[in-house]
């Protein structure tokens, strides 16, 4: 027989990590360069010190980058070639997309982010690569996360509502369409900076910041089972979409997930 070893038997108060973001998969030979850098760069000023990928494929320019920021020291590359062994679904809906595995196993990558940071982070970050969780009361994640804990001491997840910056919609000015850029492949989400007004009557998805020590279980937009509850966040920050290339399915309806 095979054994697991239960590895999180030690409980501590220290952790290597303050903040760690969690992104689900790279898959389908993505390969957006510029709007990978931002995001990583976004995430240093933002007080970020770790950055996990679960890596089933990406394109070269992409793996060039990512081997940068791995031996900078910033970023996580764990393997997850999942469609080598099972016959993955490309989407969420599993009307639509039949396979063995949801999504390219988006939701074990999810559960395993947190397990893995269990006792390495004080908190994790559940967020997809072209998404951005930005504070506008404090200058970084990790001060804001020192006002919220203590006002709410036990919560453990806290919920951030998604806003979408639409692709084409541009800064007028533009002093973020840099000569240095222009061929560097896809988006450069600088550029998008007006967001598009929230539909209060509509299913607004949220990305959450989490305790992983008090999430027993989650999914992409809330928790299935947690120690503590979870807590809506709205005046405090709000996660930035720019657009992107990567091949998302339609939105879920309210309680699909």
């Amino acid at each position: 027989m095979e054994y697991l070893q239960i590895k999180n038997k030690v409980v501590r108060e220290t952790f290597k990590f303050n903040y760690t973001i969690c992104i689900s998969n790279l898959f389908g030979d993505y390969n957006n360069v510029l709007q990978f850098a931002q995001t990583m760069e976004m995430y240093k000023l933002l007080g970020v010190q770790h950055v996990v990928v679960y890596k089933t494929s990406c394109g070269p320019d992409l793996e060039k980058l990512l081997k940068h920021y791995e031996t900078e020291g910033i970023l996580e590359i764990v393997s997850w070639p999942i469609d080598q062994f099972l016959n993955k679904s490309r989407g969420w809906n599993i009307k639509l997309h039949k396979g063995d595995i949801q999504y390219y196993g988006q939701l074990v990558t999810l559960n395993e982010c947190i397990y893995r940071h269990m006792y390495q982070s004080k908190y994790a970050c559940l967020n997809d690569i072209d998404e951005i969780i930005i504070p506008y009361k404090h200058t970084n994640l990790p001060s804001l996360m020192e006002d919220l804990q203590p006002a709410h001491p036990n919560i453990g997840v806290f919920l951030i509502e998604n806003h979408i910056f639409p692709k084409t919609q541009f800064e007028e000015s533009g002093k973020f369409k840099r000569a240095e850029w222009k061929n560097i492949p896809d988006i450069n989400v600088m550029e998008h900076i007006y967001r598009k007004p929230p539909q209060k009557k509509n299913y607004n998805p949220a990305k959450m910041i989490v305790n992983p020590r008090k999430v027993q279980q989650t999914s992409v937009y809330s928790t299935l089972k947690d120690f503590g509850g979870s807590f809506h966040v709205f005046d405090y920050v709000g996660i930035w979409d720019p657009p992107s290339k990567l091949d998302l399915a339609p939105m879920p309806p309210a309680g699909a997930i």
